[in-house]
């Protein structure tokens, strides 16, 4: 498994107030479906840290981004650093970079919320496992 492709961060922190500043600017749709899977990826470990990273939040190990959300016109990505190498056997996956991949969820649209946060838990471990083997 590869380790050389990390995304550090060096300025995450526990709890960032810029990231609940951001979230207060999202519109009533999309805020609170962003709230919602940013905390589910908060809610990980007591390694969490985040941070604003290309204006959008991220979730990271230490410094070691494995997550984030990011709001659109009309819909929020879930996204994944690593998402290419997940297992994801619900096929909620969506795009074809070489390392990034996300979910997108649609206020008119149910998300099957059990295989999301699976997906979630599996970035969490993923990266846990790559920074152990650094």
């Amino acid at each position: 498994m590869p380790v050389n492709r990390l995304m550090r961060f060096p300025s995450a922190v526990k709890r960032d107030p810029d990231i609940d500043s951001w979230m207060n600017e999202q519109s009533d749709e999309l805020g609170p479906i962003a709230r919602y899977w940013f905390d589910v990826m908060r809610e990980r470990g007591d390694d969490v840290r985040e941070l604003l990273h290309d204006g959008h939040p991220t979730a990271c190990i230490a410094d070691a981004a494995f997550a984030y959300v990011n709001a659109f016109k009309a819909h929020v990505n879930v996204g994944f650093f690593h998402g290419a190498e997940l297992l994801d056997p619900d096929r909620l996956l969506e795009g074809t970079g070489k390392f990034m991949r996300h979910v997108k969820l649609r206020p008119e649209h149910e998300v099957d919320a059990a295989s999301l946060i699976k997906l979630i838990e599996t970035a969490y471990a993923d990266m846990r496992r790559r920074l152990r083997a650094e």
